[in-house]
């Protein structure tokens, strides 16, 4: 289970549609990066890193992503 940090919570809106792609590494750390459009059809991203334990090691949120598609920056 992930602990989100704020980071997440604050990019967070359940309502918008979005794509998420998932990893897990060998050594058990996983990543989660999703991609959405914005009210306005910009496409943001958020990409965080979580340790085996669930610990948020590093969460990154961007508000645009400039003439990327959301297929595109989940690439």
């Amino acid at each position: 289970m992930r602990i989100r940090g704020d980071i997440f919570w604050k990019w967070s809106d359940p309502t918008l549609h979005h794509r998420t792609h998932d990893e897990t590494l060998d050594d058990g750390t996983t990543m989660d990066i999703q991609v959405r459009l914005s009210r306005t059809g910009s496409t943001q991203m958020f990409i965080g890193v979580y340790a085996f334990s669930g610990m948020a090691l590093h969460e990154e949120a961007f508000d645009t992503r400039p003439g990327e598609s959301m297929t595109r920056a989940l690439a």
